[in-house]
């Protein structure tokens, strides 16, 4: 029989990752990038999250200040993904492979999240200490039936190309094998090495990193759709709806392409209406 805590994961994924595939935005970018990474229309978090939310997306993760900040806007109206580790920019290039802790589990309950989140750089010189730290959410997140979605980024001084198909494929691997109950890790640039990554995650569902901003909506809607063909369950967005001109309109095409099966060239239409 069921655990009440398995029962809880089950429940709360099922929030998110709808018939199998979500779409998530990303909103950490504040700290991550600094506040000049957002255009002066998307400046305003409320703003901002009031068009992307309206458009329907499954979830947003963020930080918990932020989500605290906030939740007049999404709150009974999208999953919540409380992200608890994070790092600025300003750091020192030393310093740029560690995450700190940005949050504590005990603060996503609080903020009734539907999960949490961690970084992993997989292949740093800090890997111990936020393997440490992934361990210690993941295991707390456990208890309370919260599912744990791993940001698998390998990054590090011996990884060469980080969006390679074995360097990819070996994070997501790691992050299945450190107990991940979602992967967010890198495009590999087509269908066919985004299947082997989805592949060596052994049945953890993996979803795309939206990564920096494409040259057109198009393109990236291209890649969302060569993950799914992939196997994959969707996409992490952030840059590449909060930089578009009309964010709410790029988070619907978006969306058309998960949930709607639709072409790109087709989704593409919503954003220029």
């Amino acid at each position: 029989m069921d655990s009440f805590s398995s029962v809880g994961k089950k429940v709360r994924l099922s929030r998110i990752l709808r018939r199998g595939r979500a779409v998530a935005f990303a909103f950490d970018h504040g700290v991550e990038h600094g506040p000049g990474d957002f255009p002066p229309q998307s400046i305003d978090p409320k703003g901002l999250l009031e068009e992307v939310i309206s458009a329907g997306v499954d979830a947003v993760m963020m930080l918990p200040g932020m989500a605290r900040l906030t939740h007049d806007v999404w709150a009974g109206r999208t999953g919540l993904i409380v992200k608890l580790t994070s790092k600025s920019n300003m750091r020192p290039d030393d310093g740029k492979l560690l995450q700190s802790t940005f949050g504590y589990v005990d603060d996503a309950v609080a903020l009734s999240a539907d999960a949490v989140a961690a970084t992993v750089y997989w292949g740093s010189p800090y890997e111990d200490a936020m393997l440490e730290r992934w361990f210690a959410i993941r295991s707390m997140a456990d208890s309370y039936g919260l599912p744990c979605m791993q940001l698998a980024y390998p990054r590090g001084p011996t990884i060469k190309d980080r969006y390679s198909l074995e360097i990819v494929r070996y994070g997501a691997r790691a992050a299945s094998e450190s107990g991940a109950d979602i992967i967010k890790t890198y495009y590999t640039g087509s269908r066919e090495t985004f299947r082997d990554v989805v592949k060596a995650a052994g049945g953890v569902p993996v979803m795309m990193s939206g990564g920096p901003r494409r040259a057109a909506l198009l393109d990236f809607l291209h890649d969302v759709r060569s993950v799914l063909d992939a196997g994959g369950s969707g996409v992490v967005v952030g840059r590449n709806v909060f930089q578009h001109p009309s964010p709410g309109k790029a988070m619907k095409a978006v969306l058309a392409v998960v949930h709607e099966n639709a072409e790109p060239e087709e989704a593409e239409e919503l954003a220029g209406r």
